[in-house]
């Protein structure tokens, strides 16, 4: 069967990096056999430039038909004036709630040959190799009511509603616990229940679902001690699940424990497997259309891509492996360049890739 596969380059750094994976895609099509048949749509900024919509209709009609979704990223300054409802952030929030896509699965894997790339000591990060499970489609992100108004007494005020329903956290906890059963049975969930209602609600569920996996050892902490753990000793964790928010913070503070943000994939899945794939990090204006930006994590997030959503385990082994053998080959993007390596670009970064995948 064909798989179906959505192109979003978006904004900013987005068009750059999503070539490589175009070029990687079209590799394992040409050369391994991969059945896949690609599309591209904008989104973002890029969807209001083509729409005046961050979301257009035929991009969301595109992704629903589509068996799996590649994005770039979104954003930039040139779209900071816009209203708050056709800001590129928009166009990402709503195909996340379009599609359902409610588990954001967040690796933070350090290779070996990055090491000193850390801003810790390699003893503390050495075989680092963690899953952040951030709820998607929930918490202040989304909640109502929402929004800035004046009081009577004239002063401006702004709010947002942080609310999980028990069914949302049940479909969370249930996605941490079974990947939690594929590696080292060990979950933390993260919460703030010693001030947050939502946060009690949010305990009281984890712990219920957790006697259906009676051999995952299951624990709880705060969100700022888990801040402070994550650069303390995070190897002390294997997977994290969190609600939106947190999610959101501890991932991009578990990303520069592995060098450098442009390392980091992700994926977001729906009930039934499918997805959404892209790297962690923004769409970087500042370096747009230069060549500096680290392609790995969009290259990655199509590994994760091949191997959750299209069921290509051998293929996402193929493309994470070539990532490796670049890696040792002593080839780095600015973002992970130390002293002795030579320094690329990003098309030659991912020509570098394409170039190691093998049998």
């Amino acid at each position: 069967m064909t798989h179906k596969i959505l192109v979003m380059p978006g904004d900013g750094i987005g068009p750059e990096i999503v070539s490589e994976a175009t070029r990687l895609l079209n590799a394992l099509r040409d050369r391994f056999g991969l059945d896949a048949e690609l599309e591209e749509a904008p989104i973002g900024g890029a969807g209001y430039d083509a729409a005046g919509e961050p979301l257009p209709a035929h991009t969301l009609k595109l992704a629903r038909e589509a068996d799996a979704v590649l994005l770039g990223a979104v954003g930039g300054p040139r779209y900071d004036e816009l209203p708050w409802e056709k800001r590129p952030e928009r166009g990402l929030l709503a195909i996340r709630s379009e599609l359902g896509l409610f588990s954001n699965l967040r690796p933070a894997i350090l290779y070996p040959q990055l090491a000193s790339a850390s801003a810790l000591k390699p003893e503390i990060v050495g075989g680092l190799d963690i899953m952040i499970l951030r709820e998607l489609t929930g918490g202040a992100y989304f909640g109502k009511p929402r929004g800035i108004d004046t009081r009577e007494d004239g002063v401006r005020q702004g709010y947002n509603t942080i609310i999980y329903s028990e069914p949302e956290i049940e479909r969370i906890a249930r996605s941490g616990f079974e990947i939690a059963m594929k590696r080292d049975r060990r979950l933390c969930s993260v919460d703030k229940a010693n001030v947050l209602e939502v946060s009690q609600l949010w305990r009281e569920v984890v712990e219920r679902v957790a006697k259906e996996y009676p051999d995952v050892a299951l624990s709880h902490m705060y969100v700022d001690n888990a801040a402070m753990q994550l650069v303390r000793a995070p190897k002390q964790f294997d997977v994290i699940v969190t609600e939106n928010m947190f999610g959101d913070i501890l991932s991009d503070a578990a990303a520069m424990l592995t060098g450098s943000i442009g390392m980091l994939p992700s994926a977001s899945l729906d009930a039934a497997g499918k997805g959404m794939y892209e790297p962690i990090h923004g769409s970087a204006p500042d370096i747009a259309g230069q060549g500096l930006a680290n392609p790995l994590a969009t290259l990655l997030s199509v590994a994760m891509m091949l191997r959750y959503s299209l069921d290509e385990e051998a293929q996402a082994a193929r493309v994470e492996a070539a990532v490796g053998q670049v890696l040792d080959n002593g080839l780095r993007t600015p973002d992970i360049w130390t002293h002795g390596c030579d320094k690329v670009g990003t098309q030659e970064m991912g020509q570098a890739v394409v170039a190691a995948l093998s049998d």
